[in-house]
């Protein structure tokens, strides 16, 4: 594991909230100079830490849309019924994320489609396609509540260093 200080923390931090600053406008903000900056941007990008750059879209502002969790039950688990799944939830566009979890459930599913046919549509694809689905809970968004960009960095690195 990479080991990070308090001025690649500060740059994660900023990144993740602002990944359109410009690098001028990072070295100032970490108290560096262009070059150093530079350096440090390259090593977190080189080590992995940094895996791309986005824009957050508006969607509500560009087409109706749904947002439904799927908590998912598989029928097997042994190794290949959960490859089976995965490469399929892969393929599917309308999945937007998709986690493994411990518990009662094998994995939480996120999707975001047109609206309730369509989910449902999505659905019975995923029913009839045999990749194993046993069962699965459907909870659809109907306000989005916190949607941080931050992470508690500075946390999980002093919880890291206890260790």
């Amino acid at each position: 594991m990479l080991k990070l200080d308090d001025r690649d923390l500060k740059i994660l931090s900023i990144l993740r909230a602002e990944g359109r600053i410009s690098k001028a406008a990072l070295a100032e903000r970490v108290n560096l100079t262009a070059a150093p900056c530079w350096e440090r941007l390259k090593r977190l990008e080189k080590a992995g830490i940094i895996t791309g750059y986005h824009a957050d879209v508006a969607l509500r502002k560009i087409a109706p849309h749904i947002v439904v969790f799927m908590a998912v039950e598989l029928e097997g688990h042994r190794a290949e019924n959960f490859q089976v799944f995965e490469r399929a939830v892969a393929r599917i566009d309308e999945i937007v994320g998709c986690w493994a979890v411990g518990g009662g459930f094998d994995y939480i599913v996120q999707v975001v489609t047109t609206d309730i046919d369509a989910y449902q549509r999505l659905v019975d694809e995923l029913l009839e396609a045999g990749i194993g689905l046993s069962r699965y809970f459907t909870y659809v968004v109907t306000k989005p509540v916190k949607q941080s960009k931050a992470l508690p960095l500075g946390r999980l690195v002093a919880g890291a260093q206890k260790d």
